[in-house]
């Protein structure tokens, strides 16, 4: 596990191009059963398996990653101001005292490392992913990313359980995951934010530390898809996008906030 992103680690997986690789990962707070106390590194962030590298994915290029397992592990935590709560898992419910929340879950972060050299910190979401945070990214989904680096080198971890959009305590259920397998290929797209590809929906994504400045990437993201899968002007993607589209805040808590626009498709 590593706590960092760095275009100067050496890949601890390497696949090529339509290849799948599983793993566990610890939850945000390098846990991994209950009663295991914080075993993170003095200055890491998240516990992120990785990196991976994709054989011949070159910078330009977009990776695409599809979420084919994420299953986790029966308990998980989140804070309060301060304060932890302890989440059991029971089938596909959550439950803390009396209150319970459907099972969803996803990893928070997917994504690979700044192109300047040196070791950067895994809480903000980046053009090329990192610490997304949205509760859509469930298995069956497929978000792309835009290749900073030669071999992609994906990092991911940080399995949440179930999550409300905004995370507005700055945690989700924070969970180990038994079991993710991820599909990695490389596809020859453009994008100026990364997309996604639910089972009903089209995703784009803004990330700054402005949320004005996210909403607007979202959309500018979202009128470039509309533009290429629809076949229409830009105009008129944005005239559909004001009837057709919705923005929510995906997270405002990882110093550069989130927004997603979906397309119901």
């Amino acid at each position: 596990m590593r706590g960092f992103f760095s275009a100067g680690y050496e890949p601890e997986h390497s696949v090529a191009p339509g290849g799948s690789v599983s793993f566990q990962t610890w939850n945000a707070r390098w846990r991994w059963d209950v009663d295991d106390g914080n075993e993170r590194p003095e200055g890491a962030g998240h516990a992120l398996v990785g990196p991976i590298e994709v054989r011949g994915a070159k910078a330009g290029k977009t990776l695409t990653v599809r979420f084919d397992e994420l299953v986790p592990r029966d308990w998980g935590e989140n804070w309060g101001d301060g304060e932890q709560f302890e989440w059991r898992r029971e089938g596909d419910t959550w439950r803390m005292g009396s209150h319970a929340v459907p099972s969803a879950p996803f990893l928070g972060v997917v994504g690979m490392p700044p192109p300047e050299p040196g070791e950067h910190s895994t809480i903000p979401p980046r053009r090329w992913g990192g610490n997304i945070d949205c509760k859509l990214l469930v298995a069956g989904t497929t978000l792309y990313l835009p290749i900073p680096v030669d071999g992609a080198l994906l990092m991911a971890g940080d399995g949440h359980g179930a999550q409300g959009d905004g995370e507005v305590s700055g945690t989700a259920i924070e969970a180990p995951f038994e079991h993710v397998t991820l599909t990695l290929d490389v596809v020859d797209l453009e994008l100026r934010m990364p997309i996604a590809r639910t089972a009903d929906a089209w995703l784009a994504f803004g990330f700054d530390e402005d949320l004005d400045v996210a909403a607007d990437l979202a959309r500018e993201t979202m009128l470039d898809l509309m533009e290429r899968e629809l076949g229409i002007g830009r105009k008129e993607a944005l005239a559909l996008a004001s009837v057709s589209v919705d923005l929510h805040v995906t997270q405002i808590v990882n110093v550069a906030k989130g927004v997603h626009a979906i397309l119901r498709a």
